[in-house]
């Protein structure tokens, strides 16, 4: 399945909506986009993953590194989910620990 990526600045926020799976075959698509919108400036980030079906380890890797990134010039990425299957990969892997986690968007744009 592919990986649809929209993004969206708003007040010094980027929204960044996907939709499909976070695969080793779309991560790579995934990684582009976060790092673009880290170098242009924007480094806090929202990731609204309501419209992932499946995300692998590849997947989060690039979430962790988009992280890293963004802290590294004292911003966050945060994520917005509700989906279970998606939580449980987050809270199996103790990346729930991480990541600020949200079920709505309204709530975690308050960087």
């Amino acid at each position: 399945m592919e990986l649809e990526i929209t993004t969206e600045r708003t007040d010094g926020v980027c929204t960044m909506t996907l939709v499909g799976e976070v695969d080793v075959y779309t991560a790579p698509r995934l990684k582009e986009a976060i790092i673009e919108l880290i170098e242009s400036g924007c480094v806090r980030i929202l990731v609204d993953l309501e419209g992932v079906g499946f995300i692998d380890s590849s997947g989060l890797g690039v979430l962790v590194g988009g992280l890293r990134r963004a802290k590294e010039r004292d911003g966050a990425i945060r994520l917005v989910c509700t989906r279970e299957n998606i939580l449980k990969i987050f809270r199996i892997t103790g990346l729930d620990k991480v990541f600020a986690i949200f079920a709505d968007a309204a709530d975690a744009r308050d960087f």
